[in-house]
């Protein structure tokens, strides 16, 4: 694309990031000269990932796009079965989560770190590698999950190889970074790097924790956890997958990049103490504000609560000391698209954050949740917080790294405004569907009858809404393809320094606090270990006090003696159900609501899903709970149900799915999984996992053949046979048992 040179740009002096008039540490004492050492920064690393972050970024909004659409215009998959809904939601999910922010991550990462430590990466060899396998994990995702090769967990649905490849090359990262720090030219650890090293850690628990699975085979596992638990396991992880990878890592930027931007000092140092760890200590406890009136022990909802609501000190003050930064530099705010990037993008963070815990009380998660209004609050917070935050440090990375000015100011201009009218597109209609959602959902006429008694009347009413909200995330998506083209122009334009010379004085060890530097907290900010082990003390006290009851305590999930394992044939239709994605539209959890009740029947009992690995209550409900589904409707309404919805539900958003009808029940793991399902403690007796597809055989046979007595003949060994089966039975174990 161009050509490298080692030349450095011209030298800009920032000011101090470390607080207003502090001398520079780890200068040797009053009287004698310091020694500079010559070194060079890295910026090829850098490079790779702000290009990484561009491509995926433009990718990931456009099959964002493609997805919404499916919501009002189901054809737009084309009939591919690779393309629907189910399989390409979380696609977009994990290509806007873990490849645009992700690699955004890692480019603000690997360019503040060298500055801050006034080092050089630790290792040009485990950069490389960090880059090509956290690539290589991407291009995995988007080759499984369109297959339908999925966990079925929210932000977690690959597969178990690709989990420890996750793993591994998060050590990579890890080692990498903490090598950096160690070998630092700057004693004091600056705010941003606290962040950092958060970010590292948590994510690594969560992570692991989150997906400890029984394989089956190479791309087939099954949650260790079940029902209740894994739910519990699962939004610990969700929730916290946004604090700490969405959040800290982007928050540590913000330290780093608003000053640098604003040619502003950081507005309070001792603000950034407080706010880094009480937001880590406290967001952690969150995740059960997601499992509100849900079968989770009411302990551990309410303690989900309380935390939610003391988080938003925390994070305003994230946002306050943020915006204070730029006290004294409105003006320069009103002339720079740069700042003002950075200025939506804050503002934006504060607004989600303030949304998330009002989200977490229960009289308005009663309304909001399973709507188009949780919809509208994460993207908010992904388009304005992520987005924004991402698309300033581009701007303002690339031409320094490039050696020359932006592309065009007048496309950078236009840019922040059609993210921020595709923002407005997007969310309004968002919270305007979710409202009218959770309204319609409650709603009974003065004779005490449900008003909307057929799920599909709220479904056909946000027709409208969900097309302005595609056309906003259009609008957003073309702001990003002109940031693309106008940043390759830059490169285009300029040369790489691919190696930045700078010179500092090596860290003296004989250093003795005075005055400032003898505050407290200067003993976590120069030394990495104890600000790594504190970070993980501070996140595992409440990850253990959540956890850790739920699994221990028996009583906290009570069994249902009339609740059995699902047969050969169910857990295979189970397994269809999950690969088409069917979790994306619909829940399995009806809550004690007397709306809920009328409608879908018995609200959920936690001893209801022991044996579901993964649980599959779902985040979204795009159509009814089917959680009492099974006895609801014959074998044949199912059938002409998945060959084409709007056969048995005119005006219907959900795709046909006629491959079910001809394609070929792979029964050749039928024994495998419920082995694997009898490892993680699902009840199956030896003889019977050893002739499992007999009964597989016998059961299909049965349904078959009811389906012939209905006019419809379908071989017994077809896929959409496994899928009723399992449909069928969904519900049916506690309707004749003693609640």
């Amino acid at each position: 694309m161009n050509s490298v040179t080692n030349n450095p740009p011209p030298v800009i002096i920032p000011p101090r990031l470390d607080g207003p008039g502090r001398e520079a540490i780890g200068q040797p004492p009053k009287g004698q000269p310091p020694v500079a050492e010559s070194f060079a920064y890295d910026n090829t690393i850098v490079r790779n990932f702000a290009i990484a972050t561009i491509l995926f970024g433009v990718v990931g909004m456009l099959v964002g796009v493609i997805v919404a659409t499916q919501l009002f215009a189901p054809a737009a998959n084309m009939g591919n079965q690779y393309t629907t809904f189910g399989r390409i939601r979380p696609l977009h999910t994990n290509a806007v989560i873990f490849a645009f922010v992700g690699n955004a991550i890692f480019m603000g990462v690997y360019y503040s770190l060298q500055r801050l430590c006034k080092a050089r990466m630790f290792s040009d060899l485990l950069s490389k590698i960090h880059f090509w396998g956290w690539q290589l994990i991407i291009l995995s995702a988007v080759a499984t999950l369109p297959l339908g090769l999925t966990t079925a967990k929210e932000y977690a649905e690959l597969e178990w190889p690709i989990d420890i490849a996750i793993t591994l090359i998060w050590v990579v990262f890890g080692i990498n970074m903490f090598g950096t720090i160690f070998k630092r030219r700057e004693r004091h650890i600056y705010v941003a790097i606290w962040f950092y090293i958060a970010t590292f850690v948590t994510i690594a628990v969560l992570h692991i924790v989150n997906s400890m699975e029984m394989p089956v085979s190479f791309l087939k596992s099954y949650s260790m956890y079940a029902g209740v638990q894994d739910a519990l396991v699962q939004w610990w992880y969700g929730h916290n997958a946004v604090a700490f990878f969405l959040t800290t890592p982007y928050l540590g930027m913000m330290y780093y990049f608003l000053p640098k931007m604003a040619n502003r000092p950081v507005y309070s140092y001792k603000l950034s103490i407080l706010h880094f760890w009480a937001l880590i200590f406290i967001y952690i406890w969150a995740g059960p504000h997601h499992l509100l009136y849900s079968s989770l022990p009411d302990w551990a909802q309410s303690l989900g609560v309380v935390f939610s609501i003391m988080l938003i000190a925390p994070s305003w003050g994230g946002m306050i000391n943020g915006l204070l930064t730029l006290r004294g530099a409105w003006d320069k705010v009103r002339e720079d698209a740069i700042l003002k990037f950075m200025v939506v993008g804050l503002t934006a963070y504060g607004m989600a954050t303030l949304e998330g815990p009002l989200l977490s009380l229960k009289n308005v998660n009663a309304i909001a949740h399973f709507t188009d209004w949780v919809v509208a609050h994460v993207h908010v917070g992904a388009l304005g917080w992520n987005g924004f935050l991402t698309f300033a440090i581009l701007y303002w990375l690339i031409p320094r790294m490039y050696n020359t000015p932006l592309y065009s100011k007048k496309l950078l201009n236009t840019h922040f405004w059609l993210g921020t009218l595709g923002i407005l597109f997007y969310a309004i209609p968002m919270y305007i569907s979710g409202f009218t959602q959770g309204m319609m959902w409650k709603e009974f006429t003065p004779e005490g009858l449900m008003k909307y008694p057929n799920f599909l009347e709220t479904t056909l009413r946000l027709l409208p809404m969900h097309m302005m909200r595609a056309v906003g995330g259009t609008i957003y998506l073309v702001g990003a393809i002109l940031m693309a083209y106008n940043l390759f122009k830059t490169m285009a334009a300029g040369t790489l320094t691919a190696n930045e010379q700078a010179e500092a004085p090596a860290l003296q060890k004989d250093f003795v606090p005075t005055g400032h530097d003898a505050y407290w907290h200067r003993w976590f900010e120069r030394k990495p270990i104890p600000m790594l082990v504190g970070s993980l003390v501070v996140i595992l006290i409440g990850s253990l006090i959540e956890l850790v009851p739920t699994f221990m305590v028996e009583s906290n999930v009570p069994t249902i003696a009339s609740v059995k394992p699902y047969t050969a044939l169910e857990v295979q239709g189970r397994d269809l159900y999950i690969r088409e994605g069917c979790v994306n539209c619909h829940s399995q959890l009806v809550r004690p609501f007397r709306s809920e009740t009328e409608r879908y029947g018995e609200y959920s009992k936690a001893g209801e899903y022991v044996y579901d690995h993964p649980f599959l209550w779902g985040s979204k409900r795009t159509g009814p709970d089917l959680q009492r589904e099974g006895g609801r409707y014959p074998d044949s309404w199912h059938y002409y149900h998945m060959d084409n919805p709007r056969s048995m539900s005119p005006g219907s958003i959900m795709p046909a799915y006629p491959w079910l009808l001809s394609q070929q029940l792979d029964v050749s793991a039928t024994a495998d999984k419920l082995s694997a399902l009898q490892k993680v403690g699902v009840p199956y007796e030896d003889a019977e996992i050893a002739g499992a597809n007999d009964a597989l055989t016998n059961q299909a046979s049965e349904i078959s053949a009811k389906l012939a007595k209905e006019g419809i003949k379908v071989k017994p060994d077809r896929e959409i046979v496994a899928l009723i089966a399992y449909l069928q039975r969904l519900g049916t174990d506690i309707k004749n048992s003693p609640q």
